[in-house]
């Protein structure tokens, strides 16, 4: 209870002894009457007194906190007791109300704990072993029962199940999951039983490296925030120093009593207090992050939420980010009186054993198309070219056109290989006993969403590129049908960082969107580097400062929305707590306010402020 609302329960007693303060003052009992006031003073102001006493000694600065002790205890010195009494209380509760607000983003962020999993059933010696989800290594297989959370990072070996994997990728649909698909730890198993081989141990999960960077993002100071606490200092001496002034100058200069000058300088110290200007940056920033995060894009602090408003340039890598860095058999063209299912059968059959990324297509396409492999002898690999050997008593090749080089093709399945490889797509040739009985194509296919997300970014008047290590032909098709303003091909690392420089001396700021260990350089470079979460390397993930967990484009324009609305608050924030004061300071002198009325104005914007930081929650 006390843990929960102890800043209410002050503000509540500070309150109850106020009013029998002025019971007591009604009644005539002015020794009771200045008890209390100096019981709610003690109750309500003892914490920010201590608070602002550490900081001053410790740390040899003035603090917002000791600044209000010092304005409630003057204006008791002059006798205004009741007057005091209520700046203590209003600072008192404020504080209370403050603490709701930012805690409500601190526990959006914090939720995402609640996802782990605490338990595992480990399927060990024929039996099941129920261990924590924390000790699960690389290897492990644990069984999954209906409504469970998954407990780790791994891939299905038996079951089919809809997963909810909200918690990872945002999406809030259930997903239909079965052998050899991915699972992640934290999400939760719908109606079907899962035997599930464990990829990664537990501290190395995506969820796990979620927490970890949310933590370190909540940690992490942006450069606004490091600039207003700076200012803070100079600000609160700044003020003291005028609240001294104001006591000595108007009894000399304009005749003011004593305790007139006294009382106004006890009200210039709160209401030029800078606490609204120092509550505008960090629940704007957490609230940005916390969104995010609900989303599946982590920032690994608020420098970059801030960063990503003021990109003008998007840099894509293309295998693996544009692309699903997963080759597949797109086109299947058998000819010489061959029919599909009989050059299928050959490719595969001479791929199976291979370990290539295209001979897996081949294969993966054949299995998926029900085609039954022979058994392949005589098996013998062309370095760089392909792979012979036997199939059902047929001698066959399959592999690059070189590998052909003295078989007789015709000049109408040359213009359709060109062709082919013109849309970026390698193509595969299968002859058989001297005759070319077909041609297969294989692509690294584009992400789905991924046209929709550039064409979005442009929209938003964000120049678009791709540099990629790949061939020029194959990289130009997918550029093309990605829709991206220009194409880089075939660069190494070293030259896609020299790019990210031109790039930010050209344009301005440049987030860099990339998954491998090639894109590094480029994504230290650039102002805002972007990581694929699922497919990323872990070079790529620590080097990035945000990640998509599902690896999801799309989330790039909203991201880059989210920044441009969080620098809009922040601005809104800082001029409206900045007119406040200075409406306030000049009311103060020449509209005659009181100490109550100036600090439920200061306290209203420091709450409004926070409010405010609290909209990019939505």
């Amino acid at each position: 209870m006390w843990e929960q609302h102890g800043g209410l329960i002050i503000a509540a007693a500070c309150l109850l002894f106020i009013g029998l303060a002025w019971v007591m003052g009604r009644n005539d009992q002015g020794i009771l009457e200045i008890t209390f006031f100096i019981l709610a003073y003690l109750v309500g102001g003892y914490r920010k007194a201590w608070e602002g006493l550490e900081t001053l000694f410790k740390e040899k600065d003035l603090d917002v906190d000791l600044l209000m002790v010092v304005a409630a205890a003057g204006a008791a010195a002059i006798g205004y007791w009741l007057d005091g009494a209520m700046l203590i209380f209003i600072f008192c509760l404020s504080g209370a109300l403050e603490d709701y607000t930012m805690e409500k983003t601190n526990q959006d962020i914090a939720s995402i704990l609640k996802y782990r999993p605490e338990d595992a059933v480990l399927l060990r010696d024929g039996g099941e072993v129920k261990v924590r989800a924390a000790q699960l290594q690389k290897g492990d297989i644990v069984l999954v029962r209906p409504g469970e959370r998954i407990p780790c990072d791994g891939h299905i070996l038996e079951g089919h199940s809809a997963v909810d994997q909200s918690s990872i990728t945002g999406e809030s649909i259930p997903v239909d999951l079965a052998a050899g698909n991915k699972v992640f730890a934290g999400t939760i198993n719908g109606q079907g039983a899962l035997r599930i081989y464990t990829d990664k141990g537990a501290e190395d999960t995506l969820l796990a490296r979620i927490i970890h960077l949310v933590q370190e993002a909540k940690d992490e100071l942006p450069p606004s925030q490091l600039f207003v606490e700076r200012f803070e200092g100079i600000y609160a001496k700044v003020v003291v120093a005028a609240a001294l002034l104001l006591m000595v100058a108007p009894p000399l200069l304009f005749g003011w009593s004593w305790e007139t000058t006294v009382y106004r300088a006890m009200i210039f110290l709160v209401v030029a207090s800078p606490c609204a200007l120092v509550s505008s940056i960090m629940p704007a920033i957490l609230s940005g992050i916390s969104n995010a995060a609900r989303k599946g894009v982590l920032f690994k602090g608020g420098i970059h939420l801030e960063q990503m408003g003021e990109v003008s340039v998007v840099a894509f890598d293309k295998t693996g980010t544009l692309t699903e860095g997963k080759p597949k058999l797109t086109d299947v063209l058998p000819s010489g009186g061959s029919s599909e299912q009989e050059l299928l059968t050959l490719a595969a059959s001479l791929e199976y054993l291979s370990e290539h990324p295209i001979a897996k297509a081949i294969v993966n396409f054949a299995k998926a198309s029900g085609i039954q492999m022979e058994p392949a002898a005589d098996m013998q690999a062309v370095p760089g070219m392909g792979v012979s050997g036997t199939v059902s008593g047929r001698k066959c090749r399959i592999g690059k056109k070189e590998l052909l080089a003295g078989l007789d093709m015709e000049d109408v399945k040359l213009q359709a290989a060109d062709m082919l490889e013109a849309e970026g797509k390698t193509v595969i040739f299968v002859e058989s006993e001297g005759v070319l009985i077909g041609m297969l194509a294989v692509q690294d296919v584009m992400r789905a969403g991924v046209r929709e997300a550039v064409m979005k970014l442009k929209s938003m008047n964000k120049k678009v590129v791709m540099l990629t290590g790949d061939a020029k032909l194959t990289a130009e098709a997918i550029g093309r049908a990605a829709g991206v303003d220009e194409v880089y091909a075939e660069l190494m690392p070293d030259q896609k960082l020299a790019l990210i420089r031109q790039l930010t001396g050209e344009f301005g700021k440049v987030a860099m969107v990339g998954d491998g260990v090639n894109d590094a350089p480029a994504l230290a470079a650039s102002a805002v580097g972007i990581a694929m979460g699922a497919a990323g390397t872990d070079v790529a993930l620590e080097t990035a400062n945000v990640v998509l967990m599902n690896d999801d484009i799309s989330k790039i324009p909203f991201a880059i929305s989210l920044g441009r609305r969080t620098r809009r608050v922040i601005r809104q924030n800082i001029s409206f707590a900045l007119a406040v004061i200075l409406i306030l300071v000049v009311s103060n002198f020449w509209g005659g306010i009181n100490l109550p009325s100036g600090v439920v104005s200061h306290e209203g914007s420091t709450l409004a402020v926070i409010l405010s930081g609290l909209r990019l929650l939505r």
